[in-house]
This record gives C-alpha cells, structure tokens and sequence, in this order.
C-alpha cells in the first residue's frame, strides 16, 4: 500500500509540473494572441484601400489585364499557411485536410507554397509538389514575407505555369473561434466590376490604367497574402491558447483525482495499521 501511495505521489508532481508548463504557455499565447490582433486591425484597413483602388480603375475604365485573364483551370497553385510549432489543437490539421481532403487524388494538378514547418512536412511526406517552402514566419510575419511569397506566386500564373492561385490559411473570428477556408486571389472575379448605368465621374489615369493595374494588383496579392498570415498568427495563438487552457484544466482535474485516490489508500493503509495493532492486541490477552 505504501508502493502505491508512493506511485500516486510521484504521478502528482509529475502533473503538477507539466501544468505549471501548459499555463505558462497560455499566458504566453495570450500575450502573442493580442500582439497579432492588434496587427490584424491595423492590416484590415489597407487592404480595403487597395482593394477599392482597384474596383474603382476597373469600373471607370474597360481594361484588360495578363493577372485577370479567366483560363481553363489546368494547375492550381495553393499556398498553405500553418505553423511551425504545435501543440495548438487541430489548427494545423485543419489547415491541411483542406486541400488533402480535395486533391488527394489528383496531386498532379496543384502546386503549394507552403508557410510553416508543419504544412511543409504533411504535404512532403504525402507526395505533394512544393514549389517554395517558408519557417519562421507563421507566428510574426512581415510585409517582407507576403511580398516575396506574392512575387513568386504571380511569376508562376504570368509564366503560365498554373491557371489560378489560392490560399488556405486560418481566419481569426474571435478568441475561441476561428475558420480554416479557402481564398481565391488569382483570377478574381470580384474585382471585375460590371459597368453601371449611374453617371461615372471621368477619371484620367497616369500614365495609363495599364499601368496603374500593373501596380495595384500585385499590391492586391501582397496586401491579401499578409493579411491572411496575420489572420493565421491570430487564430495560431488563440488556438494555443485554448488548448494549453484546455490541458491546464484537465491537470487539474487528474490532481484532484489523484488526491482523492491518495487520500484513499492512505486512510485504507492506516485502517490496515489499526486492525493489525488490534489484532495483535486480542493475541496477547
């Protein structure tokens, strides 16, 4: 009985001490978590002002542009925005059966860019074609990262190498909610916006809406990529930050389990003590 009060004792600090982990990984997360979302509300705003930007040239102006060409969707380019890290609940997973769940079957018609070490190695060990893989930067990505990743993205549909670009990524509803979908960004059909019979102001563009175009459609690309990451890095944190509270609360209640069961078989060790002194009493009379 002794072993097993001993046992017990042991599995109580052991639990004790990963919960003294998992709550300071929730106090943590909690931090990171109001540091993105703090980003995440000062990214919003621009991204409507280009998008608008756009919407406004392509409404006062019939033009047409390589980056807004419809095509026979023969190869999809995906990128895919996960973490580096874990112990997040399914927020990777999420992420990934996403697009597994849809070209499982047919990995020769996608292409992926990947952001986080843990996308990366899901879609490598499965046979998927990556073209471009980033780490470091799920949880605290730069403008930096969207433009390079945006620039690699655009050369592949200009070259003609894939038909269309998406991205996956997580979007940050509130703390305990979020939602892994699926974004369009290349050919977009919202930015075509169809001519309407209310009186247009007459708008030049210099040097030409071409060019003009040429400029605010890989902002587009850009400003949509960090914007996402900053979305992912948001619901990345909240999602840690739920589940190290969710493996707090369940040490929790394993300790207090514990206590009960050592409680138990102390009073049923010292009830075998009296009985024994008892016993030997009665032998003696």
């Amino acid at each position: 009985m002794a072993k097993s009060t001993r046992d017990i004792k042991r599995r109580i600090k052991g639990i004790s001490n990963i919960k003294q982990i998992t709550n300071a990984m929730e106090l943590v997360a909690s931090v990171k978590m109001r540091k993105a979302r703090a980003r995440l509300e000062r990214t919003r705003p621009y991204y409507n002002t280009v998008l608008n930007s756009i919407k406004d040239v392509l409404s006062y102006t019939k033009v047409s542009h390589p980056l807004l060409e419809e095509r026979e969707v023969i190869k999809s380019l995906y990128i895919v925005v996960t973490a580096d890290r874990g112990l997040a609940g399914g927020y990777n997973a999420n992420v990934t059966r996403l697009v597994d769940s849809k070209f499982k079957n047919d990995k020769e018609s996608i292409s992926l860019i990947t952001v986080g070490s843990k996308g990366r190695d899901f879609f490598r060990n499965r046979g998927y074609h990556i073209v471009k893989s980033f780490q470091g930067i799920s949880e605290e990505p730069e403008f930096k990262d969207a433009r390079e990743i945006g620039k690699i993205a655009v050369d592949l549909f200009l070259e003609g190498q894939v038909d269309e670009i998406n991205i996956v990524y997580t979007r940050f509803i509130s703390n305990i909610s979020y939602d892994a979908r699926i974004m369009k960004l290349l050919p977009v059909d919202d930015l075509k916006v169809e001519g309407e019979d209310k009186l247009k102001p007459i708008i030049d563009f210099e040097p030409s809406p071409e060019e003009v175009l040429d400029y605010l459609i890989p902002k587009y690309i850009e400003s949509t990529i960090f914007g996402a990451l900053i979305e992912a890095s948001s619901s990345e944190q909240a999602a840690r930050r739920v589940a190290m509270e969710n493996a707090t609360d369940n040490a929790e209640e394993m300790i207090e389990e514990l206590n009960i069961s050592y409680n138990r078989a102390r009073q049923a060790a010292i009830t075998m003590e009296i009985s024994e002194i008892v016993a030997g009493a009665d032998a003696l009379k």
